[in-house]
């Protein structure tokens, strides 16, 4: 199978069977984009940082990215569309039954379901991503080989923003933590601080 097709209908799949948005999707997607051979695990987390890092739903973002790696322009798109096709088709039906639909009692139950799963999905994604990126955990049993230089700037940004909703009681805009964060990764990581 060529790679267009593949990263198309691998992403058709993670469009079609994910609920929760673009944060539920990471586990599946991460599962499909390492499984593959696409990416490391080490790549798929900066992905992850450029795509929640840049404009966009994150979901839409890590699939154009992940098929421009592994394809270019075409695969950006073949990857993209996958990903947003299952979406685009079910929201066209849903908006035209939509009032009719969420008067049944199965279509409530089923949603009432959904949405545990989707938490939980979205906190082991995050639970993941926090061990491998700050204390080097990437598979268990494992030895730590904590990012000691990532502990601080979690530390620091979560500090400031604590201060920040207690002090002006709201809080720290997302893209001041994120400008922060790539300040001190700079200071941290570049060359000279090693």
């Amino acid at each position: 199978m060529n790679v267009y097709l593949s990263l198309f209908l691998n992403f058709l799949k993670i469009g079609a069977v994910s609920f929760g948005g673009g944060y539920g999707m990471l586990a599946l997607m991460r599962e499909t984009v390492v499984g593959n051979g696409w990416l490391s695990e080490e790549e798929m987390l900066n992905f992850i940082a450029v795509s929640e890092s840049t404009p966009g739903p994150i979901a839409i973002n890590m699939a154009t990215f992940v098929g421009a790696s592994q394809g270019g322009m075409l695969g950006a798109l073949c990857a993209t569309l996958g990903v947003i096709l299952p979406s685009f088709v079910i929201i066209l039906i849903v908006a035209a039954l939509i009032r009719n639909l969420l008067k049944f009692r199965g279509v409530q139950a089923a949603l009432s379901g959904i949405r545990p799963a989707v938490i939980a999905l979205i906190a082991a994604t995050g639970l993941i991503l926090l061990l491998e990126t700050l204390f080097g955990i990437r598979h268990v049993p494992t030895d730590v080989a904590p990012d000691w230089r990532g502990v601080g700037i979690f530390v620091g940004v979560a500090l400031l923003s604590l201060c920040y909703v207690k002090w002006r009681k709201k809080r720290l805009s997302p893209i001041v933590c994120i400008l922060l964060s790539a300040a001190a990764g700079i200071l941290l990581y570049y060359p000279w601080a090693a």
